[in-house]
């Protein structure tokens, strides 16, 4: 993959973020009512940390670390060349 390729990439997921926040900034200021849950993952290296503030934003987070725990690994063994 070139350079070129994962600009326009991260360009492009940088804007739906951007998207995707005005769009729930535009719901919340209408008066629609919603159940907010958050969650995350931190990776260092390999290894997750999970947090969530609820079960089900917890279990999203943890499925998020399996795949990107997934990808380190693929990664790394693409990038030994075997």
């Amino acid at each position: 993959m070139d350079g070129k390729t994962l600009i326009i990439s991260g360009m492009t997921l940088i804007f739906l973020g951007f998207l995707l926040v005005f769009i729930g900034t535009l719901v919340s200021a209408l008066g629609g009512e919603a159940d907010v849950e958050g969650g995350g993952v931190i990776m260092i290296g390999p290894i997750p940390i999970i947090f969530g503030t609820s079960r089900g934003a917890a279990g999203l987070a943890t499925v998020l670390a399996i795949v990107l725990m997934a990808l380190w690994i693929i990664a790394a063994l693409l990038a030994r060349g075997d």
